[in-house]
């Protein structure tokens, strides 16, 4: 599937995610309509969407002005302005189904029929996100990771009624435009990468209130040992390299060493209400022993952040 330039996009939702999407989709061509509740939510994503422009455009990563890509996306608060006319429907409204639901009515009512609707859901169904939807078979999750103007990776996923053709049709899309889809093969909560993410999430949550470290700790091993690998290549890849001649196999020599550690692991199944203030706490200290190089407010680390996945990115030839 070949889609030339110039096409329009809605973006349903102009949070952090959906101003992100707006940014890199503008950066690829296409035309933008952005859509949310109120102005007051609409210029902060302009000046999200400007403030990225420009980081890319001093990195000489725009292949037109930032002005010029900006002159291309329009915002407004009316759905049907949004919808009408676009070929792709990114949704990236608050995470319910009850929210998700009332956005793809309206939806349903002004985009084209054979749009194609992409929810940015990190982990809702699909299934139930379209049930009451008139055009069901048009309906696909594609969750981005954030931020989606710079990570590769997009988790494609199918409802029960959606179109395989409409499915495969999007994983074409997002890959013309340089990203690095997956398509899942049955649904599932919370995708691929955010249930390996929440399975590490629940464990550092488990360590931290349980005293075993502190959360700079954490991302210290996460940072500079686990991490940093993952960066390179894929766990189960480094497994296989770290098995020796026997590849992953030779992984079964730590065999006992992992039955005596699954079975002492985190299987806590609700959130613990005391995970956020100790959180916060550990990050205030986190922040105040960075590095200048890294900074020490949200701002200047955000920056680092996107500095570095700019380097990683250039290794890998994806930018």
């Amino acid at each position: 599937m070949h889609i030339n330039n110039q096409k329009k996009i809605a973006c349903i939702g102009s949070g952090t995610i959906g101003s992100s999407w707006a940014l890199y989709f503008a950066t690829k061509g296409h035309l933008v309509s952005v859509q949310d509740i109120s102005d007051e939510q609409l210029k902060k994503s302009r000046n999200t969407i400007s403030d990225g422009l420009d980081f890319l455009s001093q990195r000489g990563l725009l292949q037109s002005s930032a002005g010029e890509i900006l002159s291309n996306i329009t915002f407004t608060t009316s759905i049907r302005e949004a919808v009408e006319d676009s070929f792709l429907v990114q949704e990236s409204g608050p995470e319910t189904y009850e929210i998700k639901k009332k956005i793809l009515k309206e939806i349903d009512e002004h985009a084209p029929k054979e749009a194609i609707y992409a929810s940015s859901t990190s982990g809702l169904l699909i299934t139930g996100i379209a049930e009451d939807s008139e055009f069901p078979q048009r309906c696909i999750g594609a969750h981005p990771y954030n931020p989606p103007h710079l990570i590769p990776l997009v988790e494609i996923t199918k409802g029960e009624k959606t179109d395989p053709e409409i499915a495969k049709m999007a994983y074409l899309f997002y890959k013309e435009l340089g990203k690095e889809p997956v398509m899942l093969e049955k649904e599932s909560l919370g995708f691929i990468g955010n249930r390996l993410s929440f399975a590490l999430y629940r464990e550092l949550i488990s360590l931290v209130l349980n005293g075993v470290c502190t959360v700079e700790d954490i991302d210290k091993v996460v940072t500079y040992g686990i991490g940093i690998r993952w960066a390179i290549l894929g766990p189960v890849m480094l497994y296989d390299l770290g098995g020796g001649d026997a590849g992953i196999k030779g992984m079964a020599k730590l065999d006992f060493t992992l039955n005596q550690v699954f079975k002492d692991l985190s299987s806590m199944d609700k959130m613990p209400e005391d995970w956020y203030g100790t959180a916060t706490e550990g990050l205030i200290a986190e922040r105040e022993n960075f590095p200048k190089r890294i900074g020490n407010t949200k701002e200047e680390i955000a920056d680092f952040r996107n500095e570095m996945l700019i380097e990683l990115l250039k290794l890998h030839n994806k930018i």
